[in-house]
């Protein structure tokens, strides 16, 4: 299961899970995008579908878990993937509105936080399952006008490391991806030089065999993704 599949890592990592054999439940916002990513995956053999869902909605959490279920069965993998920067052009922190910061929690963290909640149970009782973070060098460096999207990611982390102390029978690591070429990257820097950018589909194999090799990566890890 795959949240923020609609387009650049998560669709990514969606086709190159599927591609290894995996059965995928996609989740994003835009129903006509993510229906387009799992009809390509399926056009090239794979097994995809389409979830439409917000996953900072409460409400959408069982939904999306018990739709899954129904489509792939057990979920073995969990890819927390789906994020959002808040406010673009991004904000100082002193002109960050209550409410854009607590959006971007509810998406970041929060939305991950239930998922997890209502699916990692089911994996402890069966002994088994992996659950990735996507983070970001923002979790861990601060940068100005960052401040929303950093301290998600910085709790998403920390996050990672309190399931994995909790949930011995299941696994956790987080990723950091580095710099893409993403929808997301140019709306938070619109004037970076696409050509240093990594591809995300590149990014999304070198993650794909981290989660492949996840039994050799101790739980709770913070992991980054190198060129």
């Amino acid at each position: 299961m795959i949240t923020g599949a609609s387009k650049g890592l998560g669709a990514a990592l969606a086709g190159e899970m599927a591609s290894l054999g995996a059965r995928v439940a996609l989740v994003a916002r835009g129903a006509t995008e993510l229906e387009a990513v799992a009809a390509r995956i399926r056009a090239q053999g794979g097994d995809a579908h389409a979830l439409p869902a917000d996953m900072g909605d409460k409400r959408a959490i069982h939904a999306i878990a018990g739709a899954a279920a129904a489509v792939v069965g057990p979920i073995d993998v969990l890819i927390h993937n789906a994020s959002t920067l808040g406010p673009t052009p991004l904000r100082l922190l002193l002109d960050t509105e209550c409410e854009d910061l607590s959006a971007v929690l509810e998406t970041n963290l929060i939305g991950p936080f239930r998922l997890t909640r209502v699916i990692a149970g089911a994996m402890a009782l069966r002994g088994s399952g992996l659950v990735v973070h996507v983070s970001s060098d923002a979790a861990v460096a601060a940068y100005p006008r960052w401040g929303a999207y950093g301290v998600s990611k910085a709790a998403l982390d920390h996050l990672n490391r309190s399931w994995a102390v909790e949930l011995p029978e299941v696994r956790f690591f987080s990723v950091d991806p580095g710099e893409m070429d993403t929808d997301m990257h140019a709306a938070a820097v619109p004037e970076a030089n696409r050509a240093t950018l990594a591809r995300p589909l590149d990014v999304a194999r070198r993650i794909a065999r981290m989660i492949v090799d996840s039994d050799r990566i101790e739980s709770g890890s913070r992991l980054v993704v190198t060129p």
